[in-house]
């Protein structure tokens, strides 16, 4: 038999061993019909199954907290996306004659200072973007970064990848914002606060915001609050 203060061990260490493993729930994810719903008039290079491999990349997004916050992180993460693309028309920017090369980073711009233009759903640009994006992901977009906007579950992947892992003009990951209550706003902010928030751009702001909330409509999950920047 076991002393009391050994099965007391015991069902310490069950507790500790339960609370750390890992979930095992799958992010949430709309159905076909709901993302069709959402982007009848989409090109169709963004595949449905292209976002669905791209999330099985990315354990957490869409897959943090409770069921509402999952819903309206996939919903704030769309709308995003529909106002980046023309609701997922554009696979790259149209106005291509930007510099989008910061000459100061060690790996330089070996494709051009023209070819890091906005590829894909989040609109990646600028070369440190295609270089960090990459070197995550384990593909040389540096080297070739139209790969964005040739590969679908490339293309979504680079654009979970911003979502998960940069603040951008802002103070916290998109994915952050959403998990920790923070609000649509915050996520606006830290894809294009720069141009957008703080009275810059009212109308663009705008436009997210109804899609976000065209989108969680069609989910079927409340908005939440915070919603502007």
């Amino acid at each position: 038999m076991f002393g009391t203060r050994a099965a007391a061990l015991i069902v310490a260490l069950i507790g500790v061993f339960t609370l750390v493993q890992p979930a095992t729930a799958a992010p949430f994810i709309v159905t076909e019909a709901q993302f069709n719903r959402m982007f009848p008039s989409r090109n169709s290079f963004y595949t449905y199954s292209g976002l669905r491999n791209a999330m099985a990349t990315f354990g957490s997004f869409a897959n943090q907290g409770s069921d509402t916050v999952k819903k309206q992180e996939l919903a704030a993460f769309l709308a995003n996306v529909s106002h980046e693309t023309g609701d997922l028309v554009y696979i790259r920017e149209i106005n291509q004659s930007g510099d989008y090369c910061d000459e100061t980073r060690p790996y330089g711009c070996p494709r051009g200072t023209r070819a890091y233009y906005g590829r894909g759903p989040i609109q990646l640009s600028w070369n440190f973007n295609y270089y960090s994006a990459g070197q995550h992901l384990g593909i040389d977009l540096l080297n070739n970064p139209d790969r964005v906007a040739t590969d679908a579950t490339v293309s979504w992947r680079t654009a979970i990848w911003y979502w998960m892992t940069q603040t951008g003009p802002g103070t916290m990951t998109p994915h952050n914002a959403m998990v920790n209550s923070r609000g649509f706003g915050q996520t606006i902010r830290s894809i294009n606060g720069s141009l957008e928030c703080d009275g810059k751009n009212p109308g663009t702001v705008e436009s997210r915001v109804s899609k976000y909330r065209q989108f969680t409509g069609v989910i079927g999950v409340a908005t939440g609050s915070n919603l502007y920047c």
